[in-house]
């Protein structure tokens, strides 16, 4: 347990929302008594239940610690969100959290519903039987994605899910969950789309942006490298019309061969998605089924021999992110891999069962801190640039 002062917190950020934890009981700091305390019930009025209540907050901000509870029994794991540590001090909510990246690529107060819905119109009558944009309209409209509403506002960063399949099976996966246990957030696409419609769909949003970038690899799909068959021609279709715009991969990065046909035919960035760079923590959170985690590695190097930006999709979760084997091991890595980037991601993931399943696989050690490992980072790093958001070709050179 740790005791926040108001210095780590900042005003709960726009969007973010507050959650309530049910099956749990908050741990509390007794100022009289100097002590941490369980509670069970309000102590203003014991006939009253109590919960904790953590923060979910929104794109650009990092968590520094989780909300404190302790699970009762028989408690079920909680739904894939992130559990900030939230707190109150003035008059406004607070957040222990880290802003890495300010830009308003997801701010949802530039996303009117309105001109969603323009946009939408636009692309059914310009597109008809592009069943791709019919999919983001799906995402945009109920599933409130984004990603998916910056393409109809032509804006920033345009979503292209392709693969149905994955060849790992991640406990937090978002858009397929197996066990039972947890319920995923949002359904996997459907169907296949066809190298033509993403092509489509890419140039699109390539001739119409300032900055474009387009990804694959979203949470609504598998891993894009899957679908090489039909990624890798709709690359070429792209580069054949133009050299503009930041063509993007999110992936797990397993199969290596596939990446650099990819990377060959006009891919210019790659984002690997991490939760570990020690490979026994690796292998307790993703699950590969059919590659391995030097198979990871594998794709960073071919792809840093390539020119291609490199960046970290770092999965952070406090307390086993920020502990000293972590630390070390991360350093480690930037010191041998051509990574260009860390994307500070929150591990959408219940933070009690994460953190017990990551200490078993890999063993538990003292926290540093996530502000103290960014900053350390990044003096150690200096040419490293971190954020959130895919960065488009344009600010490669530049260190954020």
């Amino acid at each position: 347990m740790y005791l926040l002062a108001k210095g780590e917190t900042v005003d709960m950020p726009y969007a973010s929302e507050l959650m309530m934890l049910p099956d749990r009981s908050p741990v509390m700091y007794d100022i009289e008594t100097e002590t941490f305390e369980t509670l069970a019930a309000n102590p203003y009025d014991e006939t009253e239940d109590i919960f904790p209540v953590a923060v979910f907050n929104s794109p650009g901000y990092v968590n520094r610690y989780f909300c404190a509870h302790v699970n009762e029994r028989g408690a079920h794991p909680l739904p894939l969100f992130s559990y900030g540590a939230a707190g109150f001090g003035g008059e406004n909510f607070r957040s222990a959290a880290v802003l890495v990246d300010s830009e308003p690529r997801q701010d949802l107060r530039q996303m009117p519903r309105a001109d969603i819905d323009s946009g939408i119109r636009r692309m059914q009558d310009k597109y008809p039987s592009n069943r791709l944009m019919r999919h983001l309209e799906n995402c945009a409209l109920v599933y409130g994605c984004p990603a998916g509403k910056n393409f109809f506002l032509k804006r920033y960063e345009a979503p292209l899910p392709t693969a149905r399949t994955c060849n790992a099976d991640c406990i937090g996966c978002i858009s397929l969950q197996k066990e039972g246990g947890v319920q995923s957030p949002q359904n996997r696409i459907s169907f296949t789309p066809s190298a033509e419609e993403i092509a489509e769909t890419a140039l699109e949003h390539i001739k119409n942006v300032e900055n474009p970038v387009v990804s694959f690899g979203q949470g609504c799909e598998g891993d894009p490298l899957t679908a090489f068959h039909l990624i890798e021609p709709a690359v070429r279709m792209i580069r054949q019309e133009t050299g503009e715009g930041t063509i993007n991969m999110n992936t797990n990065a397993g199969l290596p061969d596939k990446l650099e046909h990819l990377l060959d035919a006009g891919l210019d960035s790659v984002r690997v998605s991490l939760n570990s760079t020690r490979k026994p923590t690796y292998n307790a959170y993703f699950r590969p089924k059919g590659y391995s985690f030097e198979d990871v590695l594998k794709s960073i190097e071919i792809a840093g021999k390539m020119k291609k930006f490199v960046s970290l999709n770092l999965l952070n979760c406090p307390g086993f992110t920020d502990s000293m084997l972590e630390f070390d091991a991360l350093k480690r890595f930037l010191a041998t891999y051509p990574v260009r980037m860390i994307q500070w991601r929150n591990m959408n993931f219940d933070p009690v069962y994460y953190t017990e399943l990551m200490f078993k696989a890999g063993r538990k050690s003292p926290s540093v801190g996530i502000a103290n490992m960014i900053k350390d980072i990044e003096k150690l790093f200096p040419h490293l640039m971190h954020g959130y958001f895919n960065p488009p070709k344009e600010r490669y050179g530049i260190v954020c």
